[in-house]
């Protein structure tokens, strides 16, 4: 994986691991009240940026992309406000719900982006260099050459 195909992986995996903690503490405590922060990190955390991650990888044309780099960085400063925030407001805090509120926002607005950078990426036709990787090679045809298990 290169760039910022690499940088959602490893976002997502540190989203996975901060997950799993948030849960393992709950399950630990017997207090299931941060349950939304819980599944907030894994899905919209851990998979989300793993799908972003695989499709960049996948499509280097979208990789390419100047604004990927943008999407990456909104998704990531959005995603750590939204599930910071909704854990402090959750845990009691009121204060922060504007925190949570501009983080899904920013979040939303990386979706949308997302769309906006992917969407004519898998639209153009065959033979475009959609599933290309940089030195021309198909990426299905590195598949084929995988060996069997």
């Amino acid at each position: 994986m290169q760039g910022v195909a690499r940088n959602f992986f490893i976002l997502a995996i540190v989203y996975s691991l901060c997950g799993m903690a948030i849960g393992l503490h709950m399950s630990i405590t017997h207090d299931h009240g941060q349950m939304p922060t819980h599944a907030h990190t894994m899905v919209a955390g851990w998979l989300m940026s793993a799908v972003f991650a695989f499709f960049y990888h996948l499509v280097p044309a979208a990789r390419a992309s100047r604004l990927a780099p943008i999407h990456f960085w909104l998704t990531t400063v959005s995603g750590i406000l939204l599930l910071v925030g909704l854990f402090f407001l959750l845990g009691g805090n009121e204060a922060v719900e504007p925190v949570v509120a501009i983080g899904s926002l920013g979040f939303y607005a990386g979706m949308l982006m997302f769309a906006f950078i992917a969407i004519p990426a898998i639209r153009k036709p065959a033979g475009s260099s959609a599933g290309l990787y940089p030195d021309g090679t198909p990426v299905a045809s590195t598949l084929k050459n995988m060996p069997a298990r």
